[in-house]
């Protein structure tokens, strides 16, 4: 016998740019975001028993997405994607709760002569500030985050001590290049409802900027002894700035940077304190995880 355990579905990748004027100023600000939205409820039937009058359309879901960022506020993401979760369900009886995913794409406004430009932008990385946001009728739970920050510094990093056996030919360093790209979210208390949501939403903007501060200024200033204690540092930190927050986690691909031996070139020195000249590594790369949570 089989039965449906699990189902959700709704429409991904949907791209939405929102253009803000100020009138008074002339000076124009801009979002762009992509968007997915999942769907769960009383829709087994529609799996079942190919009954159709149980599915809001994907295309219904697109149109939805595109219209509750006309009317309400798009920024700080979190807002905008529990406005648009409390929507499917405040308005389909069946819907029991709302997935929704927002990438948050950069576009850093432009400095001409000295100036801030009132209209132009430029993308100065691929870093982008993500919300997952699940609304039930019991409440709602939001994790925001980074992805993408790539960061990179040339010392202050070292790997020594580490278990060695007939399977290690890693040398221990003292001395080496760190580089990353970041991916750290901190997962907020549940909220009673959008109310709470709304109900001070300038934290959503202040946690943001205090984790990516936190995470540059550590990554620069920790003589760090491997990623997995300077992580920890960042996860600790940002739970003390945050106190909304009931756990922080981070995801970093240790990037590697091999020395290139050249002394087969006229003796030409390029190891250990004479390394200059150093060969980029696409992979195999170590990759570090951890959660932290308050005790």
């Amino acid at each position: 016998m089989a039965r449906l355990s699990a189902a959700r579905y709704g429409k991904d990748n949907v791209r939405v740019y929102k253009v803000h004027k100020d009138e008074k100023t002339g000076q124009q600000s801009v979002t762009e975001m992509t968007v997915c939205c999942l769907l769960e409820g009383e829709i087994d039937t529609s799996y079942t028993q190919a009954d159709n009058s149980v599915i809001v359309a994907t295309d219904s879901i697109k149109n939805t997405i595109y219209i509750k960022a006309k009317e309400h506020p798009v920024n700080p993401p979190e807002l905008y994607a529990s406005i648009l979760g409390q929507h499917f369900l405040d308005k389909y009886a069946h819907i029991s709760a709302a997935h929704i995913d927002v990438t948050v794409h950069r576009w850093t406004r432009m400095v001409i002569d000295g100036q801030p430009h009132p209209h132009s932008f430029l993308r100065d990385g691929q870093e982008t500030r993500n919300v997952e946001a699940t609304v039930t009728r019991d409440g709602i739970t939001i994790k925001s985050g980074i992805v993408g920050l790539q960061v990179l510094k040339s010392t202050g990093s070292a790997f020594h001590g580490f278990v060695r056996d007939e399977f290690t030919t890693l040398k221990e360093t003292w001395d080496r290049i760190l580089s990353t790209d970041v991916d750290a979210g901190w997962t907020w208390k549940k909220f009673a409802n959008l109310a709470a949501v709304q109900d001070g939403v300038e934290r959503f903007d202040a946690a943001w900027e205090a984790a990516r501060n936190i995470t540059l200024k550590t990554f620069a200033e920790d003589e760090s002894a491997s990623v997995q204690n300077t992580m920890y540092k960042m996860c600790e930190q940002i739970l003390d700035a945050v106190p909304e927050t009931e756990k922080t986690n981070y995801s970093l691909p240790n990037k590697h940077y091999f020395e290139v031996d050249l002394s087969w070139h006229k003796g030409l020195q390029n190891t250990g304190k004479d390394a200059e000249v150093y060969a980029p590594q696409s992979g195999p790369n170590g990759l570090i995880k951890c959660e932290v949570s308050r005790s």
